[in-house]
């Protein structure tokens, strides 16, 4: 609710006005429309339209509350279930995301065998992978590499099971696509955190995150800047053995790497002021 500014007022009756709009404007942001006593009387077919209704007009609030009220009336039944389903949306898209990922363990954990279980893991995954940066990270540019990536490896379980355990669910093809995404991303955080490490001159720190990066994420486009912050951090720490076979790794997966060529001077590029987004 936007609050607009009034002049000040002067004297008793200005006092008391304000008080009595106060009074207005607190009750008024207080409440919520309920359901209202008629809700009582609907069947659970009705209630199921109703919330439909509500959730195809972005109604989060009311969609909820009747979402709510009718996985209790129907328990026990496969429309109960698909209230709970609906419910974990609806609270997803009116930005209760803790809300919405333990009603969906309640139905996981409760209906085990559910045809709708893909389905159920695959909004899961979800619920994880559209995690926002906020108007901070837009505004610095920040790639979603650069966060911390719990939301996103608990995606990747969410994905990995819908495409392990249902391989022919409608949701199988994106859900195995998301994977690959999340895993490349999963390796650009590794390797932004080794090239932090590596812009502070902290080499033993920088080289291990990188080699996690190569054994965790082999396929990833990341590795090759993983390989190639590993041979500056052993060339920096007098390691020349394990530089060369950093090299030699680096030139046999990636002949053609920007790393190599004498065209683009990678060093600059690792050795960037951290401060500089753009």
């Amino acid at each position: 609710m936007n609050l607009h500014r009034q002049p000040p007022c002067s004297g008793r009756l200005g006092r008391a006005s304000l008080m009595a709009a106060a009074v207005v404007l607190l009750a008024a942001c207080a409440s919520k429309p309920g359901l209202g006593s008629d809700v009582e009387k609907w069947d659970t077919t009705r209630l199921y339209e109703e919330a439909r209704d509500e959730s195809a007009a972005a109604n989060w609030d009311r969609a909820i509350q009747l979402y709510t009220r009718l996985e209790a009336r129907a328990a026990g039944t496969q429309l109960a279930q698909q209230a709970q389903l609906d419910l974990a949306y609806a609270q997803w898209k009116n930005g209760l995301k803790p809300e919405a990922l333990a009603t969906l363990e309640r139905f996981i954990s409760l209906n085990p065998s559910s045809p709708a279980l893909d389905y159920a893991y695959y909004l899961q995954g979800q619920i994880n992978f559209n995690e926002r940066l906020g108007l901070l990270g837009s505004f610095a540019r920040q790639d979603l590499s650069e966060r911390d990536q719990q939301a996103s490896r608990d995606a990747y379980q969410s994905y990995r099971q819908v495409v392990t355990l249902f391989p022919n669910s409608r949701y199988a093809p994106d859900a195995g696509l998301r994977m690959n995404y999340i895993l490349n991303t999963l390796a650009q955080y590794e390797v932004h955190v080794a090239r932090y490490y590596a812009r502070r001159g902290a080499w033993v720190a920088a080289v291990n995150r990188a080699q996690q990066a190569v054994q965790e994420f082999r396929n990833a486009p990341a590795v090759e800047e993983a390989l190639f912050i590993m041979v500056r951090g052993y060339d920096e720490l007098k390691l020349p053995e394990l530089r060369d076979d950093a090299q030699r790794v680096l030139v046999k997966n990636f002949p053609n790497s920007v790393f190599l060529s004498g065209g683009l001077d990678a060093k600059a590029k690792v050795s960037k002021p951290w401060w500089q987004v753009w």
